[in-house]
């Protein structure tokens, strides 16, 4: 038996497998606490396959648009259009994701690193098979707002709900606890009108689905170097260009290959979707910049929680979390137009104050 102080996703885990030395977790993982089952042989379920029990993790800081009701009901639908999905099974009236038996391109190849030619090939072809996916073949209920899914090629229509998402979800609801930070680090309500100016004049492409989280963690390499996907809890409708801005956003290729998956997006995009890469090479600094700007509001708050306590007296923790955030800031520059921006040593005085009047709160995210 589970001990009493188990976790209600660690009981469910133990519940579905029927054998608690069966389940493996938690995985590391941000938005929920995950178990990996085996299901018992009467279930019907894959033979050998392990499945992922997981429930969402409470009082979390969410710096993503959500766009689809559910990931499970998403992943069936792209069977038979892209390769390399997870399977979902039913059971007790859990939707349980099939465990991908492998590892992280992260884990092979880390940030920086080239990634081999059969890999980048799959990510090419990855990346072609989204764009050949539109809305109107997908037939998964989605949750967004009518405001957030603006007519099929209005790029800047798609790009001002993002920067409007990130406004008011992530700079403006935090302001109560985390206003006092980004005023220091001198970002204000203005950084957005500079943003907005920024990202303004993107051409028109259609549509297609996005995954919109493509990094290494979320690439999974199997024994027979097959590239799954995991992890479209993000996905949306939107410009294609917007995954590529994503992927080397997160990748950190080498520069050499970042232009050759650069180009190989090309070439399978707009075979998949004709005139989907109209003006990329234009657009995609801008849409990059966007991504620099977008991180600077979702890592000044993520540093600040993850120092936690340690924020109180100066110390390796926080001078190593200033230097990420003069380097976050300062690739921000030219989208947010700021005039400076503060040196690491300053950063790390603005976290240590930040850190002791916020001494007796337990900062979000942290349960």
């Amino acid at each position: 038996m589970p001990p009493e102080s188990a976790s209600p996703a660690r009981l469910r885990a133990v519940g579905v497998s029927g054998d608690e030395r069966t389940v493996e977790g938690p995985l590391r993982g941000y938005h929920h606490e995950t178990y990996v089952v085996p299901l018992p042989a009467a279930t019907g379920a894959v033979a050998a396959a392990r499945w992922k029990c997981r429930e969402p993790r409470s009082n979390l800081l969410w710096f993503d648009r959500r766009c689809f009701a559910s990931e499970e009901r998403l992943l069936p639908a792209l069977h038979g259009r892209i390769d390399h999905v997870p399977d979902v099974f039913e059971f007790e009236g859990l939707h349980l994701q099939r465990f991908i038996e492998g590892r992280t391109l992260g884990t092979l190849y880390g940030a920086g690193r080239a990634v081999p030619p059969d890999l980048v090939r799959q990510i090419v072809r990855l990346f072609g098979q989204t764009a050949a996916v539109t809305s109107r073949a997908l037939p998964v209920e989605r949750v967004c707002r009518p405001e957030d899914r603006p007519a099929d090629g209005d790029s800047d229509g798609f790009m001002e709900r993002l920067v409007c998402f990130t406004q008011e979800r992530v700079y403006a609801a935090n302001q109560p606890e985390f206003g006092a930070l980004f005023a220091e680090l001198g970002l204000d309500d203005d950084a957005f009108t500079r943003l907005r100016k920024h990202v303004a004049g993107l051409r028109e492409r259609p549509f297609c689905l996005l995954h919109a989280d493509l990094h290494r963690e979320n690439l999974v390499v199997d024994a027979e170097r097959r590239l799954w996907t995991i992890d479209w809890e993000l996905a949306m409708v939107g410009d294609p260009l917007y995954e590529l801005a994503t992927h080397l956003h997160l990748m950190r290729y080498p520069p050499w290959q970042r232009r050759q998956v650069a180009e190989g997006w090309r070439r399978a995009v707009e075979a998949a979707r004709p005139g989907a890469t109209h003006g990329w090479r234009q657009d995609l600094d801008l849409l990059l910049g966007y991504k620099r700007a977008q991180s600077v509001f979702t890592d000044v708050v993520r540093e600040a929680v993850s120092l936690g306590r340690a924020a109180r007296s100066p110390g390796v923790p926080v001078s190593l979390a200033a230097a990420r955030l003069h380097g976050i800031l300062s690739a921000a520059v030219l989208p947010l137009g700021l005039d400076a921006v503060p040196g690491p040593a300053e950063i790390s005085a603005v976290l240590v104050r930040w850190g002791r009047t916020h001494a007796d709160e337990e900062p979000p995210g942290t349960q």
